[in-house]
C-alpha cells in the first residue's frame, strides 16, 4: 500500500497511525477467535471442547487461532502434567474486558441475520 492510500486511511478523527480501533481490531480478528472469545466467557475449556463448540474448524486453524489469543494475553492456556495430556483455555483479565463487545455482537447477529 502506497503512503498516500496510507495517509488517507487515517484522516478519519481520533484514528492516525495508532488508530485504537485498527488496534483491537488486529487482536481479535481471525475467521474462530469470535467464536473462540464467546465460548470461554462463560467457562473454562478444553481443546476437544472448544473444537466441538466451534464447529468446522480444523485442529491447526485452531491451534493457530489460540496461540494467537495467546500471545496477545488474551486467553490463558494451562497445562496439566497428567496422561494423556490435559490442556484448559480460559479468558484473561484482559480477555474478560471483551465480554461486552461480544455480547453487543451477539445482540447484533440477532437482530441483523446474514440473508
Amino acid at each position: 500500500m502506497d503512503t498516500v492510500k496510507l495517509s488517507k486511511r487515517f484522516e478519519s478523527p481520533g484514528c492516525s497511525s495508532g488508530c485504537p480501533v485498527e488496534g483491537a481490531l488486529e487482536q481479535i480478528a481471525g475467521k474462530w477467535k469470535g467464536l473462540v472469545l464467546y465460548h470461554l466467557m462463560s467457562e473454562t475449556l478444553r481443546f476437544n471442547e472448544l473444537s466441538r463448540r466451534v464447529g468446522s474448524v480444523t485442529q491447526r486453524s485452531l491451534t493457530k487461532q489460540l496461540r494467537e489469543l495467546e500471545a496477545d494475553g488474551i486467553i490463558t492456556r494451562k497445562v496439566y502434567a497428567v496422561v494423556p495430556p490435559r490442556v484448559e483455555y480460559s479468558l484473561t483479565d484482559k480477555g474478560q474486558a471483551l465480554a461486552p463487545v461480544i455480547q453487543a455482537l451477539h445482540a447484533w447477529g440477532s437482530a441483523h441475520p446474514r440473508s
